[in-house]
C-alpha cells in the first residue's frame, strides 16, 4: 500500500457545510474522471520539512508529515496556499502572486516567511483502500478551514472543475448519474452532512488525534451489482469470513431456495418468514460435510418447503437437529425435517420452561448440557466438527448458544442479532440473565478464539467479543435511559415511559419495544434503582 494523503477544504455557505471537490483527469490510473478532494502520495521530503511546519500540542510526527503532504497538495493540485505568516495573518495577494506552483512549495513558503498551517489541519478519517484492488492506498482524509481571500485553480493536469459543493448536494447528483465518485467519498460526504457547520466539524476532529472512523471497505455482490461496505455496516462480517484476501465472490441476497455457503462446513438456508421480528427470516445453519454428516441448527419453522430442502441440502444425511430455543421461528421444523431422515435424527435442546408462552411448548428428545460437545466424526471415529453447548438464558429461558470450535464460530440464535437487539419478553425473558450470559458469551470468545458470530436473523457479524460488548453496552445506555424516564415521570405506566426511554425508535416498533422496557424496569427494581 503506498501512503496518501487527502484534504476537505471546508467553507460554511448559506445552507451549512461546504467542500472543495475537483474532477480527476479521464486518464488518471486511479479513480480517472472521478470528483474528489484534493491529495495525492506522500514524498520523503513531506517528513523532512517538520521544521517548516507549525505543529500543535499532541500532533504526533505521522500526522504531522500526513498534514504537510495534504497542504502540499493543496497547493500543487488547487494552488490554495495553507501557511501563515509570523503574525498567524494568512498570506496576501503579492505573495501568493510571487509563488511558483513548479517549484519546491515548502521551501518557497520558507523563503516568504510563511509556516505552513499543519496545525490547522486535523485527521477526520483513515482510510485503506480495498483489498480487491490492484493499486492500494493507506490515506488519512484530513480537514481544514479554507483560507481566506484564496481561490482555487486546478493544474489542469491531474485536476479539472474545482467547485464547491454540499455533501448532500453531491450525494444527491451521485446518485442521479451527473456526478461520479468512488465509494470513501460517497461515505465521507454522507457522514460530513451530520455536522452544521465547520467549527463543530473541526471541534469533533480536534478532540483527540485519531480519526473519528477507519475503514477498509469489502465488496459483495447484491440484486446482480457490486456493493461496497464499511466495518459498522451489517454484512461486512460476513464479507470477512467468507473471503477474507477481500475477493468480491459472495452474494448477499438472501437465499430461501438453496443454502449459501458460509465456510466449507458450514451453510445457511434462510426460511422464507420475513417480518418484523424476523428480518430477512429465521437462518436455518447446516454443519458438516458430506463425509461427516451433518447437524441442522434451528430448522425453522414448519414450511414444508424449507425442511425439504434443508434435508436436500444435507443429502438426507442429518445426523443431529438442535433447537436454540423454543420460540415458533426456530423450532416447529424439527419433527417434519426428522420424519424425512432414515435413520431419524434426535431433536436436541432445552425444554421450555414452565413460564413460556403457549406457542413456544418444545420438548427435546434429549436435554443438552451446559458445556456438553456435539461431535461429528470421519469415518475412522476422530472428530472433526465440535459444537460445544452454552447455556444463554435471557431471551428465552432456555436458550442456547452453540460454538463451532474447529473454526472460532458461535451459532448464537436470537441472543445476539445483526441490525437490531433482541427483544427481552418476561417472564421466559430476563434481563438480568440476559446481561449476565453476554459476560458468558464473551468468555467463550476469549477461550475459543471466536471471530465471528452467525445469527438466527441477519448476516454473519464479524469481531465477535466487540460486537457483544457493544450490545452490552447498547442496553446499559436504555437502561439508564429508563432509570432516568422512571425518575422524571414516577407515576407513569409502562405506555408513558415507552414513548420517552424508546423516542429514537419509529412508533409502531413500541408495542414490541414495551416488553424489553418491561424486562428492564423488573431490573432496575430488582437493583432498587428505581426509587
Amino acid at each position: 500500500m503506498r501512503p496518501a494523503a487527502t484534504v476537505l477544504l471546508l467553507r460554511d455557505g448559506a445552507q451549512g457545510v461546504e467542500v472543495l471537490m475537483t474532477r480527476r483527469s479521464p486518464n488518471a490510473s486511479f479513480a480517472p474522471g472521478a470528483y474528489v478532494f484534493p491529495g495525492g502520495g506522500i514524498d520523503a521530503a513531506d517528513a523532512a520539512t517538520h521544521h517548516l511546519a507549525r505543529r500543535r500540542p499532541g500532533q504526533g510526527d505521522l500526522h504531522l508529515t500526513q498534514a504537510i503532504a495534504a497542504i502540499r497538495e493543496s497547493y500543487e493540485e488547487l494552488g490554495i496556499v495553507l501557511a501563515r505568516r509570523p503574525d498567524g495573518r494568512w498570506p496576501d495577494a503579492a505573495t501568493l502572486a510571487a509563488l511558483d506552483r513548479s517549484a519546491p512549495f515548502a521551501e518557497q513558503c520558507a523563503a516568504h516567511g510563511l509556516e505552513l498551517a499543519a496545525d490547522a489541519v486535523f485527521v477526520l478519517a483513515h482510510w485503506i483502500t480495498d483489498r480487491d484492488l490492484p493499486r492500494r492506498f493507506d490515506v488519512p482524509f484530513l480537514v481544514a478551514r479554507m483560507p481566506e481571500g484564496q481561490e482555487p485553480v486546478a493544474d489542469e493536469t491531474e485536476q479539472f472543475e474545482p467547485r464547491w459543493v454540499r455533501p448532500a448536494d453531491a450525494l444527491e447528483r451521485h446518485a442521479a448519474g451527473a456526478f461520479f465518485m468512488i465509494f470513501p467519498t460517497i461515505r465521507t460526504l454522507q457522514r460530513l452532512s451530520a455536522f452544521a457547520d465547520v467549527d463543530a466539524l473541526l471541534q469533533a476532529c480536534a478532540q483527540n488525534e485519531q480519526p473519528l472512523w477507519s475503514s477498509c471497505p469489502r465488496g459483495g455482490w447484491l440484486a446482480g451489482k457490486e456493493e461496497r461496505y464499511m466495518e459498522h455496516e451489517h454484512p461486512y462480517g460476513e464479507l470477512a469470513l467468507v473471503s477474507p484476501d477481500g475477493q468480491i465472490v459472495h452474494h448477499l441476497d438472501w437465499q430461501s431456495l438453496q443454502p449459501v455457503p458460509l465456510l466449507r462446513n458450514v451453510q445457511r438456508l434462510t426460511a422464507p418468514n420475513p417480518g418484523a421480528m424476523t428480518g430477512p427470516g429465521t437462518n436455518s445453519y447446516l454443519v458438516g460435510d458430506p463425509a461427516t454428516g451433518f447437524i441442522v441448527i434451528d430448522p425453522g419453522p414448519a414450511d414444508p418447503q424449507h425442511v425439504e430442502r434443508l434435508w436436500r441440502a444435507a443429502g438426507g444425511n442429518i445426523r443431529m437437529i438442535v433447537c436454540t430455543h423454543s420460540h415458533p421461528d426456530h423450532f416447529p421444523g424439527a419433527q417434519p425435517l426428522q420424519a424425512l431422515c432414515d435413520p431419524p435424527p434426535p431433536i436436541l435442546g432445552l425444554p421450555s420452561a414452565d413460564t413460556a408462552r403457549a406457542a413456544s411448548d418444545f420438548t427435546p428428545q434429549r436435554e443438552l448440557a451446559d458445556g456438553e460437545e456435539l461431535h461429528l466424526a470421519a469415518a475412522d471415529g476422530v472428530p472433526v466438527h465440535t459444537l460445544r453447548v452454552i447455556h444463554t438464558p435471557g431471551h428465552a429461558a432456555n436458550h442456547l448458544c452453540l460454538v463451532l470450535v474447529q473454526d472460532g464460530l458461535l451459532f448464537s440464535g436470537d441472543h445476539v442479532l445483526n441490525g437490531s437487539t433482541t427483544v427481552i419478553d418476561p417472564p421466559d425473558g430476563d434481563m438480568n440473565a440476559y446481561l449476565e450470559s453476554l459476560d458468558k458469551l464473551t468468555a467463550a470468545c476469549a477461550a475459543h478464539g471466536i471471530d465471528f458470530i452467525a445469527p438466527a436473523h441477519g448476516y454473519v457479524i464479524g469481531q465477535a467479543a466487540h460486537a457483544i460488548a457493544a450490545l452490552k453496552a447498547h442496553r446499559l445506555r436504555r437502561e439508564a435511559k429508563i432509570l432516568g424516564v422512571m425518575q422524571a415521570h414516577p407515576g407513569g405506566t409502562l405506555d408513558d415511559w415507552v414513548q420517552h426511554a424508546y423516542d429514537d425508535v419509529p412508533p409502531r416498533m413500541w408495542p414490541v419495544a414495551k416488553r424489553s422496557l418491561l424486562a428492564h424496569v423488573q431490573r432496575i427494581e430488582s437493583m432498587g434503582a428505581g426509587n
